[in-house]
Protein backbone atom coordinates (compact mmCIF):
# COMPACT_ATOMS: atom_id res chain seq x y z
CA UNK A 1 0.00 0.00 0.00
CA UNK A 2 3.01 2.99 0.91
CA UNK A 3 4.40 1.91 -2.37
CA UNK A 4 1.01 2.91 -4.41
CA UNK A 5 0.47 5.89 -1.88
CA UNK A 6 4.36 6.87 -2.91
CA UNK A 7 3.47 6.64 -6.90
CA UNK A 8 0.25 8.47 -6.59
CA UNK A 9 1.88 11.56 -4.61
CA UNK A 10 5.05 11.40 -6.72
CA UNK A 11 2.38 11.90 -9.60
CA UNK A 12 0.94 14.90 -8.14
CA UNK A 13 4.21 16.54 -7.35
CA UNK A 14 4.75 16.47 -10.85
CA UNK A 15 1.49 18.54 -11.40
CA UNK A 16 2.52 21.29 -8.82
CA UNK A 17 0.99 19.85 -5.73
CA UNK A 18 1.71 20.96 -2.56
CA UNK A 19 2.77 19.14 0.38
CA UNK A 20 0.44 18.11 3.39
CA UNK A 21 -1.82 19.13 6.16
CA UNK A 22 -3.34 19.30 9.69
CA UNK A 23 -6.61 18.90 11.71
CA UNK A 24 -7.30 20.17 15.75
CA UNK A 25 -8.51 17.00 16.28
CA UNK A 26 -6.70 13.72 15.16
CA UNK A 27 -4.96 10.92 16.39
CA UNK A 28 -1.83 12.67 16.65
CA UNK A 29 -3.03 15.11 19.89
CA UNK A 30 -4.70 18.28 20.35
CA UNK A 31 -3.16 21.38 18.01
CA UNK A 32 -1.68 24.63 18.87
CA UNK A 33 -3.32 27.76 17.34
CA UNK A 34 -1.39 29.14 14.75
CA UNK A 35 0.83 32.57 16.28
CA UNK A 36 0.30 34.45 13.25
CA UNK A 37 -3.05 35.83 12.35
CA UNK A 38 -4.12 33.46 9.13
CA UNK A 39 -5.06 35.92 5.88
CA UNK A 40 -8.70 36.46 5.96
CA UNK A 41 -9.20 37.19 2.66
CA UNK A 42 -7.91 33.38 1.64
CA UNK A 43 -8.84 31.36 4.77
CA UNK A 44 -12.41 30.05 5.23
CA UNK A 45 -14.00 28.65 8.79
CA UNK A 46 -12.89 24.97 9.03
CA UNK A 47 -17.04 24.35 9.32
CA UNK A 48 -17.86 25.62 5.71
CA UNK A 49 -14.50 24.31 3.96
CA UNK A 50 -14.85 22.23 1.14
CA UNK A 51 -13.11 20.11 -1.39
CA UNK A 52 -15.61 21.14 -4.26
CA UNK A 53 -14.09 24.65 -5.71
CA UNK A 54 -15.95 27.87 -4.72
CA UNK A 55 -16.52 28.64 -8.55
CA UNK A 56 -17.70 25.06 -9.22
CA UNK A 57 -21.91 25.13 -8.94
CA UNK A 58 -22.64 23.53 -5.74
CA UNK A 59 -24.25 19.76 -5.50
CA UNK A 60 -27.94 19.47 -3.79
CA UNK A 61 -27.38 18.71 -0.05
CA UNK A 62 -28.87 15.15 -0.20
CA UNK A 63 -26.77 14.37 -2.59
CA UNK A 64 -23.32 16.22 -1.18
CA UNK A 65 -21.40 14.14 1.28
CA UNK A 66 -20.93 15.60 4.43
CA UNK A 67 -17.34 16.20 4.91
CA UNK A 68 -14.96 14.05 7.18
CA UNK A 69 -12.15 15.04 9.82
CA UNK A 70 -8.81 13.18 10.24
CA UNK A 71 -9.98 11.22 12.72
CA UNK A 72 -13.26 9.93 10.90
CA UNK A 73 -11.10 9.56 7.54
CA UNK A 74 -8.66 7.34 10.42
CA UNK A 75 -11.40 5.49 12.05
CA UNK A 76 -13.05 4.65 8.42
CA UNK A 77 -9.69 3.29 7.13
CA UNK A 78 -9.23 1.41 10.00
CA UNK A 79 -12.38 -0.73 9.40
CA UNK A 80 -12.36 -0.67 5.27
CA UNK A 81 -8.36 -0.88 4.64
CA UNK A 82 -8.04 -3.90 2.31
CA UNK A 83 -4.46 -4.36 3.75
CA UNK A 84 -5.11 -4.16 7.44
CA UNK A 85 -8.02 -6.78 6.47
CA UNK A 86 -5.33 -8.81 4.92
CA UNK A 87 -2.98 -8.24 7.47
CA UNK A 88 -5.69 -10.14 9.85
CA UNK A 89 -6.59 -12.53 8.34
CA UNK A 90 -2.71 -13.17 8.05
CA UNK A 91 -2.76 -12.96 12.36
CA UNK A 92 -5.58 -15.64 11.92
CA UNK A 93 -3.63 -17.98 9.87
CA UNK A 94 -0.35 -17.69 12.22
CA UNK A 95 -2.88 -18.51 14.90
CA UNK A 96 -4.00 -21.61 13.67
CA UNK A 97 -0.23 -22.41 12.76
CA UNK A 98 0.30 -22.37 15.87
CA UNK A 99 -2.97 -24.64 17.18
CA UNK A 100 -1.31 -27.13 14.95
CA UNK A 101 1.91 -26.91 16.38
CA UNK A 102 0.69 -27.84 19.63
CA UNK A 103 -1.50 -30.50 18.43
CA UNK A 104 1.25 -32.75 17.40
CA UNK A 105 2.05 -32.72 21.46
CA UNK A 106 -0.29 -34.73 22.16
CA UNK A 107 -1.43 -38.65 21.10
CA UNK A 108 -3.41 -39.28 18.06
CA UNK A 109 -6.61 -41.80 18.14
CA UNK A 110 -7.62 -43.03 14.61
CA UNK A 111 -10.92 -45.42 13.95
CA UNK A 112 -10.51 -47.66 11.18
CA UNK A 113 -12.05 -50.84 9.85
CA UNK A 114 -12.84 -52.80 6.63
CA UNK A 115 -13.39 -55.76 4.15
CA UNK A 116 -11.22 -58.08 2.26
CA UNK A 117 -11.98 -60.77 -0.29
CA UNK A 118 -8.98 -63.01 -1.33
CA UNK A 119 -8.46 -65.37 -3.66
CA UNK A 120 -7.02 -68.28 -1.07
CA UNK A 121 -8.49 -68.74 1.99
CA UNK A 122 -6.26 -66.34 4.79
CA UNK A 123 -5.46 -67.81 8.44
CA UNK A 124 -7.66 -66.30 11.29
CA UNK A 125 -7.27 -67.05 14.75
CA UNK A 126 -10.58 -66.65 16.71
CA UNK A 127 -11.19 -66.64 20.23
CA UNK A 128 -13.55 -69.59 21.55
CA UNK A 129 -15.51 -69.27 24.62
CA UNK A 130 -13.66 -70.96 27.07
CA UNK A 131 -10.16 -70.14 25.99
CA UNK A 132 -9.19 -72.32 23.90
CA UNK A 133 -7.63 -70.86 20.62
CA UNK A 134 -8.83 -72.34 17.02
CA UNK A 135 -6.86 -72.13 13.69
CA UNK A 136 -9.70 -70.85 11.04
CA UNK A 137 -9.39 -69.85 7.33
CA UNK A 138 -11.49 -67.70 5.55
CA UNK A 139 -11.54 -65.54 2.10
CA UNK A 140 -13.37 -62.95 3.18
CA UNK A 141 -12.12 -60.65 6.17
CA UNK A 142 -14.02 -57.86 7.98
CA UNK A 143 -11.57 -55.63 10.54
CA UNK A 144 -11.97 -52.63 12.29
CA UNK A 145 -10.17 -51.24 15.24
CA UNK A 146 -8.86 -48.17 17.51
CA UNK A 147 -4.88 -46.83 17.26
CA UNK A 148 -2.70 -44.89 19.52
CA UNK A 149 0.31 -43.14 18.70
CA UNK A 150 1.92 -40.52 20.83
CA UNK A 151 5.24 -38.82 20.69
CA UNK A 152 7.88 -40.01 23.13
CA UNK A 153 11.09 -38.14 22.01
CA UNK A 154 11.73 -36.31 19.14
CA UNK A 155 14.73 -34.44 19.55
CA UNK A 156 13.34 -30.89 20.18
CA UNK A 157 11.59 -31.11 16.81
CA UNK A 158 8.28 -30.64 18.15
CA UNK A 159 8.55 -28.59 21.13
CA UNK A 160 10.63 -25.77 18.76
CA UNK A 161 8.10 -26.18 16.38
CA UNK A 162 5.47 -24.78 18.89
CA UNK A 163 8.07 -22.11 20.14
CA UNK A 164 8.64 -20.99 16.35
CA UNK A 165 4.73 -20.79 16.15
CA UNK A 166 4.01 -18.68 18.86
CA UNK A 167 6.84 -16.38 17.64
CA UNK A 168 5.81 -16.33 14.59
CA UNK A 169 2.05 -15.30 15.64
CA UNK A 170 3.72 -12.51 17.38
CA UNK A 171 5.19 -11.44 14.73
CA UNK A 172 2.04 -11.49 12.64
CA UNK A 173 0.27 -9.60 15.12
CA UNK A 174 3.11 -7.22 15.35
CA UNK A 175 3.03 -6.53 11.80
CA UNK A 176 -0.46 -5.93 11.66
CA UNK A 177 0.00 -3.18 14.39
CA UNK A 178 2.69 -1.40 12.11
CA UNK A 179 0.10 -1.37 9.42
CA UNK A 180 -2.23 0.30 11.35
CA UNK A 181 0.19 3.01 12.10
CA UNK A 182 1.32 3.01 8.82
CA UNK A 183 -2.11 3.18 7.45
CA UNK A 184 -2.52 6.49 9.75
CA UNK A 185 0.02 8.22 8.82
CA UNK A 186 -0.52 7.38 4.92
CA UNK A 187 -3.88 8.72 5.84
CA UNK A 188 -3.01 11.83 7.28
CA UNK A 189 -0.59 12.99 4.57
CA UNK A 190 -3.07 12.52 2.08
CA UNK A 191 -5.62 14.46 4.40
CA UNK A 192 -3.17 17.39 5.31
CA UNK A 193 -2.20 17.23 1.45
CA UNK A 194 -5.72 17.96 0.55
CA UNK A 195 -6.50 20.96 3.03
CA UNK A 196 -2.95 22.38 2.02
CA UNK A 197 -4.35 22.15 -1.10
CA UNK A 198 -7.41 23.57 -0.15
CA UNK A 199 -5.48 27.00 0.88
CA UNK A 200 -3.41 27.47 -1.93
CA UNK A 201 -6.94 27.11 -4.53
CA UNK A 202 -8.49 29.68 -1.43
CA UNK A 203 -5.44 32.00 -2.08
CA UNK A 204 -5.77 31.66 -5.84
CA UNK A 205 -9.64 32.57 -5.48
CA UNK A 206 -8.75 35.91 -3.83
CA UNK A 207 -5.66 37.02 -6.45
CA UNK A 208 -8.30 36.39 -8.97
CA UNK A 209 -11.30 38.58 -7.19
CA UNK A 210 -8.26 41.23 -6.57
CA UNK A 211 -7.29 41.30 -10.38
CA UNK A 212 -10.66 41.81 -11.64
CA UNK A 213 -11.36 44.47 -9.38
CA UNK A 214 -7.98 46.04 -10.95
CA UNK A 215 -9.04 45.04 -14.11
CA UNK A 216 -12.12 47.25 -13.06
CA UNK A 217 -10.11 49.76 -12.40
CA UNK A 218 -7.92 49.87 -15.02
CA UNK A 219 -10.83 50.39 -17.63
CA UNK A 220 -12.14 52.78 -15.28
CA UNK A 221 -8.74 54.94 -15.38
CA UNK A 222 -8.35 53.71 -19.11
CA UNK A 223 -12.16 55.48 -19.95
CA UNK A 224 -10.78 58.51 -18.49
CA UNK A 225 -7.78 58.55 -20.57
CA UNK A 226 -5.66 58.21 -17.29
CA UNK A 227 -3.97 54.87 -18.32
CA UNK A 228 -3.23 52.76 -21.28
CA UNK A 229 -4.70 50.49 -23.12
CA UNK A 230 -1.50 47.92 -22.30
CA UNK A 231 -2.46 48.17 -18.84
CA UNK A 232 -5.90 46.80 -19.33
CA UNK A 233 -4.49 43.84 -21.79
CA UNK A 234 -1.30 42.89 -19.33
CA UNK A 235 -3.88 42.86 -16.46
CA UNK A 236 -6.24 40.27 -18.20
CA UNK A 237 -2.90 38.37 -19.19
CA UNK A 238 -2.34 37.82 -15.64
CA UNK A 239 -6.22 37.07 -15.09
CA UNK A 240 -5.80 34.50 -17.76
CA UNK A 241 -2.77 32.65 -16.20
CA UNK A 242 -4.32 32.66 -12.52
CA UNK A 243 -7.38 30.96 -14.37
CA UNK A 244 -5.35 27.90 -15.68
CA UNK A 245 -3.45 27.63 -11.96
CA UNK A 246 -6.56 27.03 -10.09
CA UNK A 247 -7.85 24.73 -13.14
CA UNK A 248 -4.46 22.75 -12.17
CA UNK A 249 -4.78 23.04 -8.48
CA UNK A 250 -8.17 22.32 -8.65
CA UNK A 251 -7.38 18.63 -10.23
CA UNK A 252 -4.74 18.04 -7.92
CA UNK A 253 -6.89 18.56 -5.37
CA UNK A 254 -9.59 16.11 -7.39
CA UNK A 255 -6.92 13.15 -7.60
CA UNK A 256 -5.64 13.39 -3.99
CA UNK A 257 -9.67 12.75 -2.92
CA UNK A 258 -9.47 9.94 -4.81
CA UNK A 259 -6.66 8.79 -3.25
CA UNK A 260 -7.70 9.40 -0.12
CA UNK A 261 -10.72 7.18 -0.75
CA UNK A 262 -8.86 4.53 -2.24
CA UNK A 263 -7.29 4.54 1.49
CA UNK A 264 -10.42 4.43 3.55
CA UNK A 265 -11.31 1.36 1.09
CA UNK A 266 -13.34 2.82 -1.10
CA UNK A 267 -14.45 1.58 -4.26
CA UNK A 268 -13.72 3.48 -7.43
CA UNK A 269 -17.53 4.32 -7.94
CA UNK A 270 -17.00 6.73 -5.40
CA UNK A 271 -16.07 10.64 -5.94
CA UNK A 272 -13.41 12.53 -4.35
CA UNK A 273 -13.52 12.78 -0.64
CA UNK A 274 -14.15 15.76 0.78
CA UNK A 275 -12.52 17.13 4.50
CA UNK A 276 -12.53 19.86 7.23
CA UNK A 277 -9.96 20.72 9.05
CA UNK A 278 -7.67 23.48 10.01
CA UNK A 279 -4.21 24.01 9.29
CA UNK A 280 -1.98 24.64 12.84
CA UNK A 281 1.21 25.15 14.02
CA UNK A 282 1.03 22.22 17.15
CA UNK A 283 3.75 21.95 19.70
CA UNK A 284 7.08 19.87 19.10
CA UNK A 285 6.43 15.87 20.56
CA UNK A 286 7.56 15.66 24.11
CA UNK A 287 10.10 12.65 22.88
CA UNK A 288 12.04 14.36 20.75
CA UNK A 289 15.11 13.99 22.44
CA UNK A 290 14.55 10.40 23.14
CA UNK A 291 13.37 9.58 19.94
CA UNK A 292 15.87 6.87 18.51
CA UNK A 293 15.47 5.07 21.91
CA UNK A 294 11.69 5.31 21.41
CA UNK A 295 11.16 3.78 18.20
CA UNK A 296 13.62 0.63 19.26
CA UNK A 297 10.97 0.16 21.97
CA UNK A 298 7.78 1.46 20.33
CA UNK A 299 8.10 0.21 16.18
CA UNK A 300 6.40 -3.05 15.78
CA UNK A 301 8.30 -3.82 12.57
CA UNK A 302 11.41 -3.93 14.56
CA UNK A 303 9.55 -5.96 17.24
CA UNK A 304 8.10 -8.43 14.15
CA UNK A 305 11.35 -9.17 13.18
CA UNK A 306 12.92 -9.57 15.95
CA UNK A 307 10.22 -12.68 16.50
CA UNK A 308 10.94 -13.82 13.14
CA UNK A 309 14.56 -13.88 13.75
CA UNK A 310 13.64 -15.96 17.03
CA UNK A 311 10.97 -18.35 15.16
CA UNK A 312 13.94 -19.21 12.72
CA UNK A 313 16.30 -19.77 15.21
CA UNK A 314 13.46 -22.63 16.24
CA UNK A 315 13.74 -23.71 12.65
CA UNK A 316 17.68 -24.54 12.64
CA UNK A 317 17.00 -26.17 15.79
CA UNK A 318 14.02 -28.59 14.37
CA UNK A 319 16.89 -29.20 11.49
CA UNK A 320 18.98 -30.40 13.67
CA UNK A 321 16.77 -32.75 15.31
CA UNK A 322 16.33 -34.43 12.18
CA UNK A 323 19.92 -36.18 13.20
CA UNK A 324 18.29 -37.40 16.29
CA UNK A 325 15.77 -40.79 16.84
CA UNK A 326 12.59 -40.45 17.02
CA UNK A 327 10.75 -42.33 19.80
CA UNK A 328 7.37 -43.09 19.80
CA UNK A 329 4.19 -44.87 21.64
CA UNK A 330 1.84 -47.08 19.69
CA UNK A 331 -1.27 -49.13 20.65
CA UNK A 332 -3.96 -50.62 18.71
CA UNK A 333 -7.27 -52.53 19.90
CA UNK A 334 -9.64 -54.11 17.55
CA UNK A 335 -11.96 -57.29 16.22
CA UNK A 336 -11.49 -59.33 13.07
CA UNK A 337 -14.83 -61.70 11.89
CA UNK A 338 -14.92 -64.16 9.16
CA UNK A 339 -18.01 -63.14 6.95
CA UNK A 340 -19.78 -65.77 6.92
CA UNK A 341 -19.79 -66.05 11.15
CA UNK A 342 -19.64 -62.35 11.87
CA UNK A 343 -21.17 -63.19 15.17
CA UNK A 344 -17.96 -64.48 16.31
CA UNK A 345 -15.91 -62.18 18.68
CA UNK A 346 -12.38 -62.34 17.30
CA UNK A 347 -10.40 -59.82 19.30
CA UNK A 348 -6.88 -58.22 18.19
CA UNK A 349 -4.61 -55.76 20.36
CA UNK A 350 -1.31 -55.03 20.47
CA UNK A 351 1.46 -52.19 22.10
CA UNK A 352 4.93 -50.84 21.55
CA UNK A 353 7.44 -48.19 21.32
CA UNK A 354 8.60 -47.94 18.13
CA UNK A 355 12.23 -46.36 17.47
CA UNK A 356 13.04 -44.80 14.15
CA UNK A 357 16.97 -43.88 13.64
CA UNK A 358 18.06 -41.85 10.60
CA UNK A 359 21.23 -43.62 8.80
CA UNK A 360 21.21 -42.22 5.75
CA UNK A 361 19.05 -39.83 3.78
CA UNK A 362 21.10 -38.85 0.96
CA UNK A 363 22.66 -35.95 2.37
CA UNK A 364 19.05 -34.12 3.02
CA UNK A 365 19.31 -33.29 6.80
CA UNK A 366 22.67 -31.26 6.02
CA UNK A 367 20.96 -29.71 3.77
CA UNK A 368 18.01 -28.61 5.33
CA UNK A 369 20.84 -27.29 8.21
CA UNK A 370 22.73 -25.27 6.13
CA UNK A 371 19.29 -24.01 4.40
CA UNK A 372 18.15 -22.91 7.92
CA UNK A 373 20.59 -21.77 8.60
CA UNK A 374 21.28 -19.28 5.20
CA UNK A 375 17.48 -17.90 5.95
CA UNK A 376 18.82 -17.11 9.74
CA UNK A 377 21.84 -14.89 8.14
CA UNK A 378 19.62 -13.35 5.86
CA UNK A 379 17.12 -12.62 8.67
CA UNK A 380 19.46 -10.90 10.87
CA UNK A 381 21.20 -8.95 8.16
CA UNK A 382 17.53 -7.74 7.26
CA UNK A 383 17.21 -6.78 11.39
CA UNK A 384 20.79 -4.95 10.83
CA UNK A 385 19.44 -3.09 7.39
CA UNK A 386 15.90 -2.49 9.75
CA UNK A 387 18.13 -0.77 12.61
CA UNK A 388 20.11 1.52 10.13
CA UNK A 389 16.99 2.70 8.48
CA UNK A 390 15.26 3.28 11.92
CA UNK A 391 18.27 5.88 12.72
CA UNK A 392 18.06 7.42 9.17
CA UNK A 393 14.04 7.67 9.15
CA UNK A 394 13.93 9.09 13.06
CA UNK A 395 16.86 11.54 11.78
CA UNK A 396 15.05 12.39 8.81
CA UNK A 397 11.94 13.35 10.63
CA UNK A 398 13.37 15.65 13.39
CA UNK A 399 15.41 17.54 10.46
CA UNK A 400 12.13 18.04 8.46
CA UNK A 401 10.14 19.21 11.52
CA UNK A 402 13.28 21.73 12.27
CA UNK A 403 13.86 22.65 8.49
CA UNK A 404 9.64 22.73 8.35
CA UNK A 405 9.04 25.33 11.46
CA UNK A 406 11.45 27.66 10.31
CA UNK A 407 9.82 27.43 6.96
CA UNK A 408 6.50 29.04 8.12
CA UNK A 409 8.20 31.64 10.20
CA UNK A 410 9.78 33.05 7.01
CA UNK A 411 7.32 32.42 4.27
CA UNK A 412 5.10 34.25 7.25
CA UNK A 413 7.32 37.76 7.13
CA UNK A 414 7.02 37.25 3.36
CA UNK A 415 3.36 37.39 3.37
CA UNK A 416 3.18 40.69 5.26
CA UNK A 417 5.63 41.86 3.17
CA UNK A 418 4.41 41.47 -0.20
CA UNK A 419 0.43 42.41 1.30
CA UNK A 420 2.14 45.89 1.75
CA UNK A 421 3.93 46.18 -1.06
CA UNK A 422 0.69 45.56 -3.02
CA UNK A 423 -0.58 48.50 -1.22
CA UNK A 424 1.62 50.17 -1.89
CA UNK A 425 2.25 49.36 -5.37
CA UNK A 426 -1.75 50.03 -6.19
CA UNK A 427 -2.08 53.85 -4.55
CA UNK A 428 0.69 54.78 -6.76
CA UNK A 429 -0.89 53.05 -9.45
CA UNK A 430 -4.31 54.97 -8.37
CA UNK A 431 -2.26 58.40 -8.22
CA UNK A 432 -0.91 57.63 -11.70
CA UNK A 433 2.68 57.37 -10.02
CA UNK A 434 3.31 53.72 -10.70
CA UNK A 435 3.59 51.06 -13.45
CA UNK A 436 0.70 48.15 -13.91
CA UNK A 437 3.63 45.76 -14.21
CA UNK A 438 4.76 47.05 -10.65
CA UNK A 439 1.41 46.22 -9.36
CA UNK A 440 0.97 42.95 -11.44
CA UNK A 441 4.29 41.83 -9.78
CA UNK A 442 3.50 42.61 -6.27
CA UNK A 443 0.08 40.75 -6.59
CA UNK A 444 2.09 38.07 -7.68
CA UNK A 445 4.70 38.36 -4.82
CA UNK A 446 1.93 37.77 -2.78
CA UNK A 447 0.40 35.00 -4.29
CA UNK A 448 3.09 33.07 -4.06
CA UNK A 449 4.36 33.97 -0.51
CA UNK A 450 0.82 33.14 0.46
CA UNK A 451 1.21 29.57 -1.40
CA UNK A 452 4.45 29.26 0.17
CA UNK A 453 3.17 29.93 3.64
CA UNK A 454 0.34 26.89 3.69
CA UNK A 455 2.78 24.34 2.25
CA UNK A 456 5.06 25.15 4.61
CA UNK A 457 2.41 24.92 7.43
CA UNK A 458 1.25 21.43 5.78
CA UNK A 459 4.40 20.28 5.63
CA UNK A 460 5.33 21.17 8.84
CA UNK A 461 2.55 18.63 9.97
CA UNK A 462 3.45 15.67 7.78
CA UNK A 463 6.71 16.57 9.64
CA UNK A 464 5.23 15.51 12.64
CA UNK A 465 2.92 12.97 11.29
CA UNK A 466 6.15 11.21 9.61
CA UNK A 467 8.20 11.64 12.96
CA UNK A 468 4.94 9.64 15.03
CA UNK A 469 5.31 6.76 12.35
CA UNK A 470 9.22 6.52 12.58
CA UNK A 471 9.11 6.18 16.40
CA UNK A 472 5.97 3.68 16.41
CA UNK A 473 3.31 6.15 17.76
CA UNK A 474 -0.01 6.02 16.98
CA UNK A 475 -1.46 8.30 19.01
Amino acid sequence: MKSVLVTALGALVTLGAAGCTASRQDVYGAGVAVPTRPHPETTLSATTREAAPASQEAPDAKDREAPLTLQQCVDLALRNNPDIAQKGWDTRTALAEKDIAQGALWPTVHAGGGYTHSREDRLIKPRRPGGRDVLGFSDNLLFGEIALSMPLYTGGRLRNQVKAAELLTRSAQQRLAHSRVELVFNVSSVFYSMLGQQEVIHSLIFSQKTLEEHHKRAKELLDAQKAARVDLLRTEVRLADIEQQLLRERNVLDIQGFVLASLLGRGTEDKSVAIRGELTLRDVPASLDRALRAAFDNRHDYQALKSRIGAQRKRLDIAKAGRLPEVSLRSSYGSRWDSDDVDEDNEVGEVGVVLDMPLFEGGRIDARIRRERSRLSAEEEAFRKLRLQIHLEVQTATSNIESTRARVGVTEKAVEQAKESLRIEREKYDLGKGAIVDVLDAQSALLDSQMNYYRALADYNTALAQFRLAVGEMQ
